[in-house]
């Protein structure tokens, strides 16, 4: 309490012990001035309590200003910093946008691509899976990122060598014309490894590009090439042994006329000599004579088609093309192939079983008869030698199917053996001129050759061979119907 305030207290407490010896007026009068007193001193206190309140709103106010202040200082802060971020996250969403659709734009090119695009990490793991690569190999790309390419892709044609190769050397590698299949479903391939060279892990990127159509284009221009070659040095032999074959042809005609006992000229100079035609031509018959001219004239033949097929490389000569009915030349020059097997064979080798699938109501083909007969009897020949090979020996059932049928525009025949086969190797050389596995003496290498020429240069159609090493083979034809 206020040291004042006690004193008039006390003052007050003291006063009746003075009454009694004063009147009561200066009891009064002293109560009063107390009185004054109090008042004075609750008029001072109330004077300062109103300052101290003064100062203290102002000093509030004061607080009240600087807090305003810094409140709004930290506001507008806030506000710089809240319109940066806004700005950044903008930028930052932009920029998404823009890596979304470069994403979205190299994923498009990737998958739009021919070529199959397989991306793997140096441990062979799928980084990389385009849509040519999901089409030829039957595997998403959901299935297949993360996984070894080994398991996804097990007809790999490469090992994973190669692609560490590529990333140690950082150079590509490269393989070319690799083969997958076999026969008219074989398939060519080039396979390049890429390293990644902003890859600091390692990786590369493999590519796969069908070269089918390519190998297949190259090898006709180099059978092409062959032809026209093959032209040129038949135009200088053809002449060279026309000469000697026409000479022999002529004499063994001849011959066969001369030693005829029912001509009236051989019959006069066998009177002359004393001679019984009847024995001479008993001794000419049991000698077989006939046939062995026979066998002449019919090698002296077949070495006069074979340099008049030559002389077809040569010149641009073309038979006439009339129509003709295909089941009727089939079955006439399958009986000349079995008689000429025959002979050449003799009657102790047994022929395969012929099978005739002939579709029904064939239209006439307009080609040169002559020449597609000539084409027929070369296949058959083949195949006839095919079963008695020595390196392969002849199938338990010895079968040739002949096979005529349509298929749009085009008239298919072909010629199908269960015999030994060809290897690869055999098989792609088959067409060309002097190419034969035969011993030397016994083929010269140009019937499929002449065969390869008749068919697609003068009749515009198309050959192919189907071979299998132990399963037989067939050879298709293709040719136009028109």
């Amino acid at each position: 309490m206020h040291p004042l305030t006690l004193l008039i207290l006390s003052a007050c407490f003291t006063a009746p012990a003075h009454a009694s010896e004063s009147n009561s007026m200066d009891t009064l009068l002293w109560i009063l001035g107390v009185l004054s007193a109090l008042q004075a001193l609750m008029i001072g206190l109330l004077q300062k309590s109103r300052l101290k309140y003064k100062a203290a709103r102002k000093a509030l106010k004061r607080a009240k200003d600087e807090l305003e202040s810094r409140v709004q200082e930290r506001t507008d802060s806030l506000r710089d910093i809240n319109s940066q971020l806004s700005d950044t996250l903008a930028r930052r969403e932009i920029a998404e946008d823009l890596l979304k659709e470069t994403q979205d734009y190299l994923h498009s090119i990737i998958n739009s691509m021919p070529s199959v695009l397989i991306g793997v990490s140096r441990s062979g793991h799928i980084t990389l899976w385009n849509a040519a690569a999901e089409r030829q190999i039957g595997v998403s790309s959901r299935v297949a990122l993360g996984k070894i390419i080994t398991e996804i892709y097990e007809d790999l044609p490469i090992s994973l060598s190669l692609v560490e190769a590529a990333i140690d050397q950082q150079l590509p590698q490269t393989l070319e014309n690799l083969k997958q299949g076999q026969g008219s479903q074989a398939t060519y391939s080039d396979i390049t490894v890429y390293p990644l060279v902003a890859n600091a892990a390692g990786g590369a990127v493999i590519r796969i590009d069908d070269v089918t159509l390519r190998v297949r284009v190259e090898n006709m221009m180099i059978q092409n090439e062959k032809m026209l070659s093959l032209g040129e040095l038949a135009a200088g032999m053809a002449h060279e042994i026309n000469n000697p074959l026409a000479a022999i042809l002529s004499n063994i005609q001849n011959v066969q006329r001369r030693t005829d006992m029912t001509l009236k000229a051989s019959l006069d100079i066998a009177a002359e000599m004393a001679l019984d035609p009847e024995k001479f031509s008993a001794y000419w018959q049991r000698r077989e004579l006939p046939k062995l001219l026979a066998h002449v004239r019919e090698a002296g033949e077949r070495a006069s088609r074979i340099v008049n097929n030559m002389l077809e490389f040569s010149r641009s000569h073309h038979r006439d093309h009339t129509a003709t009915h295909i089941p009727t030349l089939l079955d006439n020059s399958l009986e000349l192939a079995i008689n000429s097997m025959q002979l050449d064979m003799g009657d102790e080798i047994t022929l395969p079983r012929i099978e005739k699938h002939y579709q029904t109501n064939l239209p006439s083909l307009t080609c040169s008869a002559v020449e597609i007969q000539q084409v027929i009897l070369n296949l058959l020949r083949n195949a006839f030698q095919a079963f008695t090979h020595a390196d392969y020996g002849a199938p338990s059932n010895p079968t040739i199917a002949i096979h005529a049928e349509t298929d749009g525009d085009w008239f298919l025949l072909r010629f199908v053996d269960n015999g030994p086969g060809m290897p690869e190797d055999v098989r792609r050389h088959i067409f060309e001129p002097f190419y034969t596995t035969k011993d030397v003496g016994q083929g010269t290498g140009l019937g499929l050759s002449v065969s390869y020429f008749i068919i697609t240069e003068h009749h515009g159609g198309s050959i192919h061979v189907d071979s299998t090493p132990g399963e037989g083979t067939e050879f298709s034809i293709r040719l136009p119907v028109g």
